[in-house]
């Protein structure tokens, strides 16, 4: 584990959470695996309270955002996950890394870059023609509304609270359009 790794919690802020599979393998690399993985964060969600921001599930890795939970630490929601997909996968004995990745975000400006950024990844990373199309996201629900594959009422919380305004980057990054206000997803969708 990472010496001197400080995580600050109590402070109400969200928080970006990234965790990898063992050594980084693609063992969620098939769809029943990722459908596991996003019926135990739903469980999990509901068990310990916290708002669901945002997500994004990779064969080999996770991202998520969330809110702290009222009755425990990002830390515990995380290790309470990694254990439940672990039993519904019957999965071998090392299934996670034991570390994580948690970013405070305390502003706008963060929470919209961090969704863009996770809500972008299937299609850099060339898994999908278009991020709409990697169901094992928020990216829908953010774009369009549609019910995705967590509770809809959570996301929908989330969205009212914490979207800005404007159009996200996601948008303008993937039809090139030179400013944000002027995309509505009409411009062609290029990886320029």
């Amino acid at each position: 584990m990472t010496r001197n790794l400080k995580r600050f919690y109590g402070q109400g802020d969200l928080h970006f959470i990234t965790f990898s599979c063992y050594q980084r393998r693609p063992l969620l690399h098939t769809p029943q695996s990722r459908d596991i993985f996003i019926s135990s964060l739903e469980v999990i969600r509901a068990r310990h309270r916290f708002l669901l921001v945002g997500y994004v599930v990779m064969p080999e890795h996770i991202h998520f955002l969330i809110s702290e939970p009222p009755l425990a630490s990002p830390s515990v929601v995380l290790e309470s996950l990694k254990h439940h997909v672990w039993q519904c996968l019957h999965s071998p004995p090392r299934l996670w890394d034991h570390r994580f990745y948690d970013f405070n975000v305390y502003s706008a400006h963060r929470r919209r870059q961090k969704l863009d950024y996770m809500h972008m990844n299937p299609w850099k990373r060339r898994l999908v023609k278009h991020p709409a199309d990697w169901r094992w996201s928020s990216f829908l629900n953010y774009q369009t509304g549609k019910t995705g594959m967590i509770n809809r009422l959570c996301l929908t919380v989330a969205k009212v609270i914490f979207t800005a305004p404007t159009t996200c980057l996601c948008a303008r990054l993937l039809c090139g359009c030179p400013t944000r206000r002027s995309c509505a997803w009409g411009g062609k969708i290029s990886r320029t």
